[in-house]
């Protein structure tokens, strides 16, 4: 009973008695409430776990299987209600009972994770399922259970949900981690889990693609848990307050910014045979809280409630057919075409209605909560000891298939048997907090749900996130700049530039490095010998790690990016190239930089810069930057010194542990020269582009090896001599020899004088054949993959090969050389430079992309060659092959932006339609529309010659799917010449449009798009009075789409080419 207020004065002796009665019943309440939630605890999910292992099965009725995602769970449960004991004086022991239960389980995964280090390791180099840790033991031994062929153990949100709630109990003042060698292997997990962007695995459901047919996908549930994990373990202490120098975890700036920005890019997306899973609800909301973008959050939600909400749960996404009863239970795949028996007939989960009720808490909705809460009391049914159960699924019984079918959600569905402990350990977390026994600072006390800028900032010496509160625009972050000059003449005559720099020996004591010596130091890092664990895998460091400055052993380290590094491959001779990939940098950092603390970019000035003809571009680059500014991001140019105290600086403690030789960190060398006297840019000696005849010498290849011996030693041309010793080491292999030199070395030789000349031809023939790849292409083609577009290269009218997911750089080495090199040379690097500016252009601009599925790169350097045909004065080379590297990037914006450009410089229809075809564009929803018009065509599209049947099509597919835009798509590709295929898409959307406002047409005979288009032609060239060829795709698109609908309309008519058969209306609209 409580005293009502308004009879007690204020400030009066009552008032303070009062006060004292309401707290002293409101404290026996809440252990009243806490002692009752124990006892369900005890009864639901402590009576479950291991006494050996500490884990806990899915089910109750499980005695043999322990799961790690569930008993992560069900420890999240337990210390969940550790917490809200801690606010009591006299738990009566309960309190610490809890909390060891919780340790119990988390050591015990970590335990059954350990025994299997040797995977950890070959996972780190090679993300196979075949090296995946996994993710169910045996409840008593902790023995792994299920072989790799029996069950897909690849699950990377396991791990990571591990990790997360690893730090987030460990923050709570739980003691989990114990050794030095627990420390090394967590930090093993880490790179276990870094490189989810690209790692395809089973997901949540444990089954991979849709199609349940054995197959891993890129998930974006997983890739965001992975970001969540990464975000929350960085520079976290294993050891809590009492913890050392070298028990805290570090973690790769650049592969978090790679999972986070991949994670958004895919929303609200979950994969690409996955439009909509409920397995994001957890990503987005608690635990993993994995983006604080508003806008991403609504738009996922909103989705998932919209399309998998139902009376009983949440379908985990449509034509799910786990628990169903019309799947085989006996077979683990499904066959082809059978996800269509479960549409309709999905199992709904509860379980989704309580993370509801726990998100709406966190994100202070109360309707969301009691909204949810209705619906969930609805679905709840009391045990024999009159505790609450949530079933694990609700399902359609046999007997109702059928009625469900024909009238949707008529049917009542029936709740699965046994005890789900996932879903009853949710259950007690969203009863502990919505009864005010758990606040959300208790259940995350790593403020996982405030986005970074509002956490509390962690104190110490390690690197923290602090975002800013934008998205997608410049802040008012500033990015600083250092300039170091290789020499101090190449100093002094940046001075007569008013441009300002440091050499080597004036940032002294900082040294200056290279990022490939990070490395080194970094390999150091998560080494255990006696579990076999070797340090962080040789991963470059990317543009975000090497804007932070290093403390290790003592010394004060700043990196140089990876775009100053001489490396093999050509691209770095291109000055150019180099200045707009300084620009890009700067935005890069700028744009995604989310320490505290300012970035900082060494920026190198090295002496055959300044011998290049494009080095006054280079230094207007650096007065822009003098100026505070670089297309947008503000930049502060300043001496390294001045800079040091408002830098991002990471202290790598974990050094100091070990004997590391100091002599590892090479300082970037300083030239020093007794001249000092270049005073402008007029002094120094330029590099000449090299010009001289193109020569081709195809016709050697069918001569005998003295002629062509001969014809090399009477040649001065660079590019005939690249070509005859191709023909050599082909034929001879590398170690003929000619004059005392073998064919290697004289490729090689030829290869470095080339670069120096400028000459692009024979530079990239050189590289050809000494089989180059371009650094890190790796991650740029996964960026292209994770922006819903996939890749192939090859020669056109041979094999192609499809990127369609993430590769080895080695695997990607091995598909370029065998698939392009026998047919064209050059090819081999002129399509991975494409495959590069096209990976860093989506990431920069993905919307020149748009409307484009499939990126095939033989077709884009086509586009690029008739572009020169159409603009020849644009390039002063006369070939895509002599094109400097900056050139051709350049150029690929253009075809890539002619929609932009076209009707200024005057391009005709015919000419649009050429650069448009190349690239296979279509207008938005255009793969729907092609559905529709299937769905009217029982008989399918012909196009060129290739049928699009619309049985099986229809029923293996679903209307948005990626895989049946995929089947359009490559069907359009075969149609021959570029202009036919862009009016082939005309015709279509025509099509489209005329079945959109005549929906009673059914198109009774299978629909022959060449049929359709040779009559639009001759209507064409009959009332233009003209033969010419090519007709049609010279016509404007408004005329063109006149032509094509009379031709339809007259097939409509006539009966004949596709025989559309209208039912009662006389006429058919088209206008």
């Amino acid at each position: 009973m409580s005293i009502p207020e308004r009879m007690i004065r204020q400030g009066s002796i009552d008032d303070i008695n009062a006060q004292q009665y309401l707290k002293i019943s409101n404290y026996e309440d809440t252990v009243r409430q806490l002692d009752i939630c124990y006892a369900i605890v005890k009864r639901q999910l402590l009576r479950f776990q291991s006494p050996i292992t500490g884990l806990f099965p899915v089910l109750s009725t499980e005695f043999e299987i322990g799961s790690v995602r569930d008993s992560i769970y069900c420890a999240a449960a337990v210390w969940g209600l550790y917490q809200a004991y801690r606010r009591i004086d006299d738990d009566r022991g309960k309190s610490h009972e809890l909390g060891q239960s919780t340790v119990k389980c988390m050591r015990g995964i970590l335990e059954c994770w350990i025994k299997q280090a040797p995977r950890v390791e070959a996972f780190k180099t090679r993300q196979s399922a075949a090296h995946a840790l996994h993710v169910k033991f045996h409840l008593t031994t902790g023995e792994p259970v299920l072989t790799d062929d029996q069950y897909h153990h690849l699950q990377i949100d396991v791990v990571s949900l591990y990790l997360l709630f690893l730090v987030q109990m460990i923050t709570s003042g739980l003691q989990i981690i114990y050794t030095q060698d627990e420390v090394a292997f967590v930090q093993n997990l880490v790179y276990y889990v870094e490189r989810a962007y690209r790692t395809p695995d089973y997901g949540m459901w444990e089954r991979g693609s849709k199609y349940n047919d054995g197959k891993p996908e890129i998930h974006a549930s997983s890739i965001g848990m992975a970001k969540a994990a990464l975000e929350a373990i960085n520079g976290c202490n294993l050891f809590g307050d009492k913890g050392a120098s070298w028990s805290v975890v570090y973690v790769d700036i650049d592969a978090h910014n790679r999972n986070r920005s991949i994670f958004e890019t895919m929303l609200p997306r979950e994969s690409s045979s996955k439009g909509v899973d409920a397995a994001l609800l957890p990503t987005i909301s608690f635990p993993a809280f994995a983006t604080h973008e508003e806008h991403l959050v609504q738009l996922t939600k909103t989705n998932i409630v919209r399309r998998l909400q139902g009376k009983y749960g949440f379908k985990r996404f449509s034509r799910d057919g786990y628990k169903c009863v019309l799947e085989d239970p006996d077979r683990r795949y499904y066959h082809e075409g059978e996800l269509k028996n479960f549409d309709g007939l999905e199992s709904e989960w509860p379980l989704f209605y309580v993370m509801m009720i726990i998100d709406g808490v966190f994100r202070t909705l109360p309707d969301q909560v009691e909204e949810f809460q209705k619906l969930l009391k609805a679905r709840i049914f009391m045990d024999e000891h009159g505790d609450p159960v949530i079933p694990w699924y609700y399902y359609i019984p046999k007997e109702s298939v059928e009625n469900e079918r024909n009238e949707p959600n008529s049917t009542w569905k029936v709740p699965s048997t046994g005890l789900f402990l996932w879903g009853q350990s949710l259950f007690v977390l969203a009863q502990l907090l919505t009864g005010g026994l758990l606040h959300v600072n208790e259940l995350d006390p790593i403020r996982r749900y405030l986005p970074s800028y509002n956490r509390p900032r962690r104190a110490g010496r390690y690197s923290a996130f602090q975002a800013k509160p934008t998205f997608g625009i410049a802040t008012d972050l500033v990015v600083q700049v250092v300039l170091i000059a290789e020499s101090m003449r190449l100093q002094a005559m940046m001075g007569t530039y008013g441009i300002q720099t440091q050499t080597p020996h004036e940032v002294e004591p900082v040294q200056i490095c290279s990022s490939t010596q990070l490395v080194h130091v970094y390999r150091e890092l998560g080494v255990c010998k006696k579990l076999k664990l070797t340090g962080r895998p040789i991963r470059p460091i990317g543009s975000l790690g090497t804007s932070k400055i290093y403390r290790v052993c003592g010394m004060t380290v700043l990196c140089y990016p990876l775009i100053f590094e001489v490396s093999e491959f050509y691209l770095y001779r291109d000055m150019a190239l180099l200045i707009d990939d300084i620009k890009t940098e700067l935005q890069f950092v700028g744009k995604y930089w989310r320490l505290s603390g300012r970035p900082t970019v060494c920026l190198l000035v090295r002496e055959e810069h300044m011998r290049d003809p494009h080095f006054k571009q280079m230094l207007d680059l650096f007065a822009m930057l003098k100026k505070g500014y670089c297309d947008g991001v503000k930049v502060r140019l300043g001496r390294l010194q001045n800079l040091i105290s408002s830098s991002c600086m990471e202290h790598l403690d974990f050094m100091s542990q070990g004997d590391f030789p100091s002599e590892m960190f090479t300082q970037f060398k300083q030239l020093e020269h007794e001249y000092i006297g270049y005073q402008s840019l007029t002094d120094v000696p330029r590099t000449l582009t090299y010009r001289e005849e193109t020569v081709s010498l195809e016709a050697y290849k069918h001569k005998s090896t003295p002629d062509v011996v001969e014809a090399l030693r009477t040649t001065d041309n660079i590019f005939a001599q690249c070509q005859l010793w191709g023909i050599l080491l082909d034929r001879e292999g590398p170690m003929y020899e000619v004059n005392g030199t073998n064919a290697l070395a004289a490729l090689k030789s030829l290869y470095h004088s080339a670069g120096g000349l400028r000459h692009w031809r024979a530079v990239r023939y050189c590289s050809s054949l000494l089989s180059h790849t371009v650094d890190s292409i790796s991650p740029f083609i996964t960026t292209v993959l994770v922006n819903g577009k996939q890749l192939t290269v090859g020669v056109i009218g041979q094999k192609e090969t499809v990127f369609d997911k993430p590769m080895t750089p080695g695997e990607i080495q091995s598909v370029m050389y065998s698939t392009i090199q026998p047919y064209d040379i050059i090819g081999a690097v002129l399509q991975q430079e494409i495959v590069l500016y096209c990976g860093r252009l989506i990431g920069t601009n993905p919307d020149i992309f748009r409307g484009i599925l499939k990126i095939r790169v033989g077709w884009v350097l086509e586009a690029i060659r008739y572009y020169l045909q159409l603009f020849p004065g644009e390039a002063r080379a006369a070939c895509v092959e002599s094109l400097s590297p900056y050139r051709l990037r350049t150029l690929l914006q253009r075809v890539l932006t002619v929609s932009d450009w076209a009707d200024e410089r005057g391009l005709t229809p015919l000419q649009r339609r050429q650069l448009e075809g190349c690239l296979c564009r279509v207008p938005k929803h255009f793969y729907i529309q092609v559905w529709d018009i299937l769905l009217r065509t029982p008989k399918g599209i012909i196009i060129q010659g290739q049928c699009i049947p619309a049985e099986p099509t229809l029923v293996n597919m679903s209307r948005s799917e990626l895989s049946f835009a995929l089947v359009v798509e490559s069907a359009l590709v075969g149609v021959g010449g570029a202009a036919r295929r862009q009016l082939c898409v005309e015709l279509l959307c025509v099509l489209a449009t005329i079945l959109r406002r005549n929906p009673e047409l059914r198109l009774q005979h299978s629909l022959d798009l060449d049929a359709l288009l040779d009559d639009a032609h001759a209507t064409y060239r009959k009332d233009c009075g003209s033969d010419a060829e090519p007709g049609l795709s010279t016509a404007t698109a408004a005329l063109a789409a006149g032509h094509l609908a009379r031709a339809v309309v007259n097939a409509v008519l006539r009966g004949a080419a596709a025989d559309l058969v209208p039912a009662d209306r006389p006429a058919c609209l088209v206008a």
